[in-house]
């Protein structure tokens, strides 16, 4: 899967988030068990979309020196500890939010946080793209020239 096509997937998966969250607050008074079925739903067709999209990038990075593997594996693990950090400390705020009475407000604070990260994801993602982009040209202009 080429760079553009999987940014142009993360867009779509953005796009289709805020279509589906639109829906969720429309209809969350009216429907709550079968709202959360649906949530729950959503939740692992978007894990199953993840796996897919590690499968690809496995493939991608396979095609790849030993050099690029070895840093990309580096930085790869340093972003998953990150995000580990991230949802642990999560976890240890809804549980604080629940005992409190507040976990509607706190959910919501924490979907619009997560929102935010994604967007910068996003725009990291943008920026690699480009970066990318530009170096293949690079190279495969030097090779012709």
């Amino acid at each position: 899967m080429k760079l553009s096509d999987m940014f142009s997937s993360l867009a779509e998966n953005a796009r289709s988030f805020e279509e589906r969250v639109s829906e969720w607050q429309e209809q969350m008074n009216a429907q709550g068990d079968d709202m959360m079925a649906s949530a729950r739903k959503w939740q692992e067709a978007t894990m199953q979309r993840q796996e897919e999209l590690n499968k690809q990038m496995q493939g991608y990075f396979d095609e790849a020196g030993e050099n690029v593997r070895t840093q990309w594996e580096t930085m790869q693990s340093a972003w998953e500890e990150q995000f580990q950090t991230m949802q642990k400390k999560g976890e240890e705020m809804r549980a604080s939010a629940m005992k409190s009475g507040n976990f509607a407000d706190w959910a919501e604070a924490y979907a619009a946080q997560m929102v935010t990260f994604a967007q910068k994801m996003q725009d990291e993602a943008a920026n690699a793209i480009a970066a990318a982009t530009e170096a293949r040209g690079k190279s495969d202009g030097k090779k012709k020239g």
